[in-house]
């Protein structure tokens, strides 16, 4: 018999990076050494304060449900935290504690998105973003974005895609998997153009820290009524500890908390403990180490990869991912990627995880091992393609 799953269910692709850990790790289990540059998700342990921050709280028997919003002192924390990164005032009523920034796009997309509405979405992205909106009975606009973009969305494509299922955009800023940033006056833009038709704008922020050269400028900054999506899990390196945050407006609160309490009853008390320590200077100062040396990955895997003959067309700004063509060697990346993790045991994502806009003809390389595990990754992907055939 076939089983009776609902159609939302049939309907939410696969995240095909997961598939390939999974053989990834069939592969390690045979005793290959398998490098892995597809995972999103930094190669260092959780910052020492952090996880003694959880021990003790754990000894402390801070065991049990807290509020919905999440532990008072991890919001004002989180509140001091803009203020002191941003130099704007973010009031701790305005700050939802999540299990990881997933559950802050559940909520937000559970209060901005009714059946057959839509948000526009750059193509690429992130997958998971289109999946949520089909959860909740909604539906994505995927843009088509390119090089010439930054693989962003702008108000001039707002204005040529809205229509009268639109209810919102969301962009993430840095993006994956480009890592391209918008500047403070794109986000303005964006801004005036979702007020102009009454669209909410949601914005990811969940890699904000890691940027190199330059510092993201927060939504917030130039749009009070935004809805933020964040995350301890990239910057602060908690991506086990599952915790995230959205920023609402104050009028928007009330029902995300109604949400939360149905959704998730409260995120996880253990983990609010421990992020307590993200906070404190002596954590941040580890912090800053872990960025300069994502930095330092970038500018040796960028060289190494256009070198080989990769086309990557527009510098990352932040995030850990490079977005290449891999045109020049034909073939599909999926194909691309499979070849590659089980000739030479190099994991990387295929383009089509994340959208469909020329999605075959890239690949999605995470910098997030060592320089000496990158260099052995370069040589591999070296060999590998002298024998590829498309």
């Amino acid at each position: 018999m076939i089983p009776n799953y609902s159609e939302r269910s049939k309907a939410i692709e696969p995240f095909r990076v997961m598939a390939l850990l999974a053989r990834a790790k069939e592969l390690q289990a045979q005793g290959k050494d398998v490098i892995h540059l597809q995972i999103g998700e930094p190669d260092f342990s959780t910052a020492a304060p952090i996880v003694a921050a959880g021990q003790a709280a754990l000894a402390a028997g801070h065991t049990r449900y807290t509020a919905t919003k999440g532990l008072l002192p991890l919001r004002e924390a989180i509140s001091g935290f803009y203020a002191q990164r941003y130099g704007i005032t973010i009031g701790p009523e305005r700050i939802l504690i999540t299990p990881g920034g997933s559950g802050a796009l559940l909520l937000v997309s559970s209060l901005l998105v009714d059946p057959g509405k839509h948000w526009l979405l750059a193509d690429p992205g992130y997958p998971c973003n289109r999946h949520f909106l089909r959860l909740v009975e909604g539906d994505s606009q995927l843009i088509p974005v390119g090089p010439q973009e930054r693989y962003q969305l702008t108000p001039a494509l707002i204005e040529q895609y809205w229509n009268q299922n639109s209810v919102g955009a969301l962009v993430a800023s840095p993006a994956n998997p480009t890592g391209t940033l918008l500047a403070r006056e794109e986000l303005a833009g964006l801004s005036g153009a979702l007020r102009r038709h009454g669209g909410h704008l949601v914005v990811d922020e969940i890699y904000h820290g890691l940027t190199y050269g330059v510092e993201a400028a927060s939504i917030l900054e130039v749009d009070d009524e935004a809805f933020v999506l964040n995350s301890f899990s990239k910057y602060f390196g908690m991506t086990g500890w599952r915790l995230g945050w959205l920023v609402a407006p104050v009028a928007a609160v009330p029902e995300l908390e109604k949400l939360a309490q149905n959704l998730y009853i409260s995120p996880p008390s253990m983990a609010q403990h421990a992020a307590l320590a993200c906070f404190e200077t002596q954590t941040l100062a580890i912090l800053e180490e872990r960025r300069a040396e994502f930095a330092r990955r970038r500018d040796y895997l960028l060289s190494a990869l256009r070198t080989l003959g990769f086309a990557i067309h527009v510098e990352p700004q932040g995030a850990f991912y490079l977005y290449a063509d891999i045109s020049a060697f034909g073939g599909d990346s999926n194909a691309f990627c499979q070849f590659m993790l089980e000739t030479e045991y190099v994991a990387i994502t295929p383009g089509i995880d994340f959208g469909r806009h020329q999605a075959d003809q890239h690949v999605r390389f995470a910098y997030t091992q060592d320089l000496p595990r990158l260099e052995q990754a370069v040589a591999r992907i070296a060999h590998g393609l002298q024998y590829w055939k498309p």
